[in-house]
Formats: C-alpha cells, structure tokens, sequence
C-alpha cells in the first residue's frame, strides 16, 4: 500500500535522487526551460515552486534555505534578485509542464518544464 508515500523515487537512491533534483533544479533556474522525463518533471516543479516561494519572501533565513538546497551561488542570485521580483503578485503555479512525445532512443516519455511569464 502506498497510503501517504509523498515522493516519487524515480529508481535512484536517496543520494542520487537529491543530487539529480539538484541538478534539475540548478539548469530550469539558470535556463528557464529544459527537457526532461514527464516523471522528473513533476517531481521537480514541486521542488522549484518552493524555492521560488520562499525566494518571494526574502529573508536571510529564506536566502540561506535555498543557497543550502541549490547549492549554487549563480542560481541562488538568480532566484532572488530576477524570478522573485516576477512572481512577486503571482499566488504559485510558477512552472507549465507540457508533454512532449517519447524520447527516440528508450521510448520514455519527455515533457518541457518551463517557468511562466
């Protein structure tokens, strides 16, 4: 049964999920749209949207929660010196995910993962 279960695990071990989350998250913040598996880009909005709320907020307790998630100076700026000021009037629903076929070489299914304007 998977009564409550709240993560996907996307067939990695915690480590390398973190790191992969990571990862993703980095890129769709420095670059505002990737390509990636439906799955992950569902479990990474999730993470994203968070980051950009408490960017929004702009505290140096919400700037040190962050830094320490992205681990990314260039990132971290980023986030909250341009995305926050956009999303300021914004209440959520920063990111669109929007399928986009199967990937040639495995069959898996991709989606585009991009922040809203």
């Amino acid at each position: 049964m998977r009564h409550r279960v709240d993560v996907r695990k996307l067939g990695r071990p915690g480590g390398h999920r973190r790191s992969m989350m990571r990862n993703l998250a980095i890129s769709l913040v420095m670059e505002e749209r990737i390509v990636t598996t439906v799955t992950r880009a569902k479990e990474l909005r999730r993470l994203v949207e968070r980051l950009i709320t408490r960017a929004k907020r702009g505290g140096v307790h919400d700037r040190r929660i962050v830094a320490a998630r992205l681990n990314n100076k260039e990132a971290t700026k980023k986030l909250f010196d341009e995305l926050a000021p956009r999303y300021a009037t914004r209440p959520g629903g920063y990111t669109r995910v929007v399928k986009a076929g199967n990937r040639p070489s495995d069959g898996a299914p991709t989606a585009v993962i991009e922040l809203v304007q």
